[in-house]
C-alpha cells in the first residue's frame, strides 16, 4: 500500500476540517430547502399528507392573488428606499468618525453601535413610545419636529407615512454598517490622501478620487447584505403595526408567515419562499452588475 503523499493529506485534511460546515449546510440548508420546493407543489395544511398540485399554488400566486403585488410593492419599496437611504447616512457618519480631527469620535462610535445590540422587541416598543401622537404633545418624535414648528404625521397610524417610519427605525439601528465602513475606511493607505493634498485636492476631491472607488467592495457587500435583510423583514412589521394601516407596511415575510401558521397553508407559504428566494437573488445580481463585479469577472 502507497503512502499518501503530502498533497493528497493537505486534501484531505482540508476535507475534515471543512466536514462540519458540509454537514450543517447540507441537513440545516439544502434538505430544508428543497423539502419547501416539495411542499410549494403540494396542498399542505400540516395536519394532512401533503397533496401533489404541480404549479397550482404558483398560478394562484400571480393570477389570483391580490394581496401578494401589494405586499411585493411594499418590501421593493423598503429595500429601494431603506436601503439606499441607510447605505448613504451610514457612509456620511462613518466619514465623519474616521476623520481624526475631530474629537470624541470613539464614543460617538460606541453610541452608534449600542442600537444593534438591543434585542428587536425592545427597540420595537421603545420606537412605538417615539412615534406615539395620542396623549399630551404625542411621542417624542411629534414633540420635537414641534419645537421647529412642524406638526408631525401619525406615523404608524398613516399610511402615506408608516413605511417611512420604518426605514427611519432601520437606519438608526444600522450601527453594523458603521462598523463595517470604519473598518474599510481605515484600510485606505493615508499615502494616498498625503499625495492628493500635495497635489491641492480638497476633502470632495479625496472622497470622490480615493474613498469611495477604495470603498467600493465594502460598500457592495453592505448593500446586498441590506437587501438580504431588508427582504426578510419580519420583527417591525408584525410588532409594530401587524401590516396596516390599510397593508401600507404588510411586508412579504409576514405574508408567508401567515400563510404558514395563521393559514395553516403551508405549500402555499412554501410557493411565496422561493418566490422570495428568487426575488433576492435576482436584486443581488442586478446590485452585482450595477456596481461592474459582474463585468469584471467575466
Amino acid at each position: 500500500m502507497k503512502p499518501i503523499n503530502r498533497t493528497a493529506r493537505s486534501q484531505i485534511n482540508g476535507i475534515l476540517f471543512a466536514l462540519p460546515w458540509i454537514l450543517g449546510f447540507l441537513v440545516f440548508t439544502l434538505y430544508p430547502l428543497l423539502q419547501a420546493f416539495y411542499y410549494s407543489l403540494t396542498k399542505y395544511n400540516l395536519l394532512k399528507e401533503p397533496k401533489f398540485i404541480g404549479l397550482s399554488n404558483y398560478i394562484k400566486i400571480f393570477t389570483d392573488d391580490s394581496l401578494f403585488l401589494k405586499v411585493l410593492y411594499n418590501t421593493l419599496y423598503m429595500v429601494v428606499f431603506g436601503v439606499s437611504i441607510s447605505i448613504v447616512v451610514t457612509l456620511l457618519i462613518s466619514l465623519l468618525l474616521n476623520d481624526k480631527r475631530l474629537k470624541g469620535t470613539a464614543g460617538f462610535r460606541v453610541m452608534f453601535f449600542i442600537p444593534t445590540l438591543v434585542p428587536t422587541i425592545i427597540l420595537c416598543v421603545l420606537w412605538m413610545l417615539i412615534y406615539n401622537s395620542g396623549g399630551s404633545g404625542g411621542g417624542l418624535m411629534n414633540q420635537m419636529l414641534a419645537l421647529v414648528g412642524i406638526k408631525g404625521p401619525e406615523w404608524l397610524g398613516d399610511q402615506h407615512w408608516s413605511k417611512m417610519a420604518l426605514i427611519i427605525m432601520r437606519t438608526w439601528g444600522a450601527g453594523n454598517l458603521i462598523i463595517i465602513f470604519l473598518g474599510g475606511l481605515q484600510s485606505i493607505s493615508e499615502e494616498l490622501y498625503e499625495a492628493l493634498s500635495i497635489d491641492g485636492g480638497n476633502f470632495l476631491q479625496k472622497t470622490f478620487y480615493i474613498t469611495l472607488p477604495m470603498l467600493k467592495p465594502i460598500i457592495v457587500y453592505n448593500v446586498i447584505t441590506s437587501i438580504i435583510v431588508t427582504m426578510q423583514n419580519f420583527n417591525e412589521a408584525f410588532i409594530m403595526t401587524k401590516g396596516g394601516p390599510a397593508d401600507s407596511t404588510y411586508m412579504y415575510a409576514l405574508y408567508v408567515y401567515r400563510n404558514a401558521f395563521q393559514y395553516s397553508n403551508m405549500g402555499y407559504a412554501s410557493a411565496l419562499s422561493w418566490i422570495m428566494l428568487v426575488i433576492t437573488l435576482a436584486l443581488t445580481l442586478l446590485a452585482l452588475k450595477a456596481s461592474g463585479w459582474l463585468n469584471e469577472s467575466e
